[in-house]
């Protein structure tokens, strides 16, 4: 058999093999399915995203500064005069009333001048009388019974002034208040340089803080302010009752003082405080996450769902606060505004919407 011809068999072999395979094949060519409508719907399925309903809410306007707690009174007691110390009256750390007798020094050379000066008055007392007797029957001059009267004054004027130099040795509590550590001990020599003892008032306390001068126009005597300090549980609050004049040329701020009540004395001078002064309380004010509104050029945008739909929204903001922020134009209550997956959205995206807090 020639070569031509073993090919041309081989050539009708296989042709004859494939007719009869090739039906099978189309057959389950055709019974396969065509691509399904779930693939499809792969590439058009809702994109999940989380989203909050815009609520109304009491927001206040305020600015948070730090500053101290300060002593509604303080101050530190030194003796007037010199002296030994002869008696400690009070107990460190305990409260005392205006007018508590706290440090008694040695009086025992004041006490006996002031003896001296008494009898002198008594003699002079009966010299003046005995003056005045003779000047009424003009047995003396005026000039002599003037002489007279002008010792007894000088005398009485010399009481007086030891009498001031005794009260001098008698320190005592200027108001109401809380005494700190002594600083003298019985038996020491105290002069007027030496510090005693300091005193605190404390309820009310004093809450000093600066604001930046921008806000100098908007800050008044009796705005209320709230402050916390990390010794306290839950936040204080005060009014402002003095504002300094002033704005500082280093740190372009306002200087202003607040008083607030203390009365179980959990405040202490010199506490460091977290101010936070409002200027003013929104009772319906339209708040959304921060993350959620979107800068773009001349404004901002949010995007919100409506009926699984996104749709874009420009907004106007107002009012700032760590997290959130106010919206004053452009959101309605309950709307629902997307605060994740933004960067995977474009208004007419369906999405998936999952509502938070």
């Amino acid at each position: 058999m020639s070569k031509p011809l073993k090919l041309g068999l081989i050539a009708v072999f296989g042709a004859v093999v494939v007719y009869l395979i090739n039906p099978t094949l189309w057959g389950l060519l055709a019974d396969k399915p065509a691509p399904s409508s779930t693939a499809t719907a792969s590439f058009s399925a809702s994109i999940p995203v989380s989203g909050t309903i815009v609520n109304p809410q009491k927001i206040d306007n305020k600015i948070s500064v730090t500053g101290s707690v300060v002593a509604n009174e303080s101050v530190e007691l030194k003796s007037e005069i010199s002296g030994l110390v002869e008696k400690i009256h009070f107990k460190e750390g305990t409260p005392v009333k205006e007018g508590t007798l706290l440090v008694s020094l040695d009086d025992d050379e004041i006490l006996a001048q002031l003896e001296k000066m008494r009898y002198t008055q008594k003699l002079m007392e009966d010299q003046e009388f005995r003056q005045r007797s003779l000047l009424e029957k003009e047995a003396i001059s005026q000039e002599e019974y003037d002489i007279a009267l002008t010792e007894l004054n000088t005398v009485a004027s010399d009481i007086k002034i030891l009498q001031s130099q005794y009260a001098k040795t008698k320190i005592r509590a200027p108001f109401n208040g809380i005494v700190g550590l002594r600083q003298i001990s019985v038996g020491s020599y105290l002069t007027p340089n030496e510090p005693i003892v300091n005193i605190y008032s404390i309820n009310p306390v004093k809450i000093d803080f600066s604001v930046p001068e921008k806000y100098s126009s908007k800050v008044q005597v009796g705005d209320a302010i709230r402050f916390i300090t990390d010794a306290m549980e839950a936040p204080g609050e005060g009014k402002i009752y003095a504002i300094e004049p002033m704005v500082d040329n280093e740190t372009r701020t306002l200087k202003m003082r607040a008083l607030s009540p203390n009365p179980g004395g959990r405040l202490l001078p010199g506490q460091f405080a977290k101010v936070e002064l409002i200027f003013s309380s929104l009772e319906q004010a339209l708040m959304i996450p921060t993350e959620a509104v979107i800068p773009e050029l001349g404004g901002h945008k949010v995007f919100i769902s409506r009926q699984g739909v996104v749709e874009s929204v420009p907004v106007e903001v107002g009012i700032r606060t760590e997290s959130k922020v106010q919206i004053v134009m452009g959101l309605q209550p309950n709307d629902t505004v997307i605060t994740s997956g933004i960067l995977q959205i474009r208004p007419g995206s369906t999405v998936d919407l999952t509502l938070t807090n």
